[in-house]
């Protein structure tokens, strides 16, 4: 099942703005909670819904050298293309037994070509990414190398951490190298070890080329979204 809008609004958790009630939205707002209320996220520096550009001209500060390594090998959780077409049906707290993208109503903006959106930011008390943190309707693992290239690429980044999740099933992994950092809902970090392990993965600003490449990337996948059931329905 792709993602529809239901014709009608919910309470953004993060934001107390209204925003498109569709298929997932109600997953994502789960989520939002969960990475506030039992992982320890201050609100406020949890950041919904933020545009990853990916037809642009690379900015200054992609001429920094890049001192990521430049293996050609994926890491295993970029292996796989699978997409399964059912939903998620329930959110599996980490730490209890109880527990870029579409769907803001305000910003049309979110499902043009030329972005991906994220849909959630976890920062810095001083306001850089820590990790970006994308929901995906499928396997964590198949969304895995789009993600990394959109944490990469992020604004006021890279985001040295990406964490990729269906709420059943997630995936942490590190932006440098793809390099995957734990997987299951656990893997979800609390604040203090998001700090330690961003600390710990660093991910340097990317060369132009390197920049291209992983705009390209970023791009062809998100075209492969948009496309698959046809834009005047689908809110991939």
């Amino acid at each position: 099942m792709h993602e529809v809008s239901l014709g009608a609004t919910l309470r953004d958790y993060l934001t107390g703005q209204d925003v498109d009630h569709t298929t997932y939205e109600d997953l994502r707002q789960a989520l939002a909670r969960l990475l506030v209320e039992e992982l320890g996220h201050p609100r406020e520096l949890v950041e919904p819904r933020v545009r990853v550009r990916f037809d642009v001209v690379p900015d200054a500060a992609d001429a920094s050298p890049s001192l990521a390594p430049s293996s050609t090998e994926a890491p295993q959780a970029f292996e796989g293309t699978d997409r399964p077409d059912t939903p998620p049906v329930s959110l599996a707290l980490p730490v209890s037994p109880d527990s870029g993208d579409p769907g803001d109503s305000e910003d049309s903006d979110d499902h043009d070509e030329g972005c991906r959106v994220v849909d959630l930011t976890l920062r810095d008390d001083d306001g850089t990414p820590l990790c970006i943190v994308l929901f995906c309707p499928g396997a964590p693992g198949s969304y895995a190398r789009e993600s990394v290239a959109a944490a990469r690429l992020f604004p006021g980044g890279p985001a040295p951490l990406v964490a990729v999740t269906d709420t059943r099933d997630a995936l942490l992994m590190a932006a440098v190298d793809g390099a995957v950092l734990g997987e299951g809902m656990r893997a979800l970090p609390k604040r203090d070890a998001l700090r330690r392990l961003a600390a710990d993965h660093p991910c340097p600003q990317l060369t132009p080329e390197r920049a291209a490449g992983e705009r390209r990337i970023l791009g062809a996948y998100t075209a492969f979204l948009k496309r698959c059931c046809g834009e005047d329905v689908c809110l991939l």
